[in-house]
């Protein structure tokens, strides 16, 4: 997928796009951004690493963080609402993760957690990319929510 081709079709629809970052570390705002006249589609991008910075950038619940963990499905979806709810953005999307090395029998290395909304919509999964090694799980995680972003646009 273009990047440029998912910044025209936000354009065309006129939205605006925010991330809630985590593991990717700000990638996904920086693939956006890349591309000259961004500016026009991109509100704004939260690199939350840790968790006081959910909770305190996105409104991510404390209750729900120590219920499931940061790499859940339940905490991204909070993420993605809290970007929208705390921004002029229409969409967005968010990625929680474990890119490595290491992990648990329970959260294993490769193991990332996506959300994405729009217009009150939500979408949430897990993806399983295992231990490919830091580097290609974060960009495999970009990569994914770029396209889970243009998913939510052409809604």
């Amino acid at each position: 997928m273009r990047i440029a081709d998912l910044l025209d079709l936000c354009r065309t629809k006129g939205l605006r796009v925010a991330t809630a970052e985590s593991c990717t570390g700000g990638m996904v705002g920086a693939a956006l951004t890349e591309v000259p006249g961004s500016s026009d589609v991109v509100e704004c991008g939260f690199i939350t690493y840790s968790n006081a910075a959910k909770v305190e950038m996105l409104g991510v619940g404390v209750d729900m963080l120590a219920a499931h963990g940061a790499v859940s499905e339940e905490v991204a979806m909070e993420m993605a609402q809290g970007a929208v709810t705390r921004s002029l953005a229409d969409i967005a999307v968010s990625i929680t993760g474990i890119a490595g090395p290491g992990g648990s029998e329970h959260k294993p290395e490769g193991r990332v957690c996506f959300a994405v909304t729009r217009d009150g919509w939500m979408r949430a999964e897990t993806v399983e990319f295992g231990a490919l090694g830091r580097g290609q799980v974060r960009e495999a995680a970009a990569q994914h929510a770029l396209a889970l972003l243009k998913e939510a646009a052409e809604r």
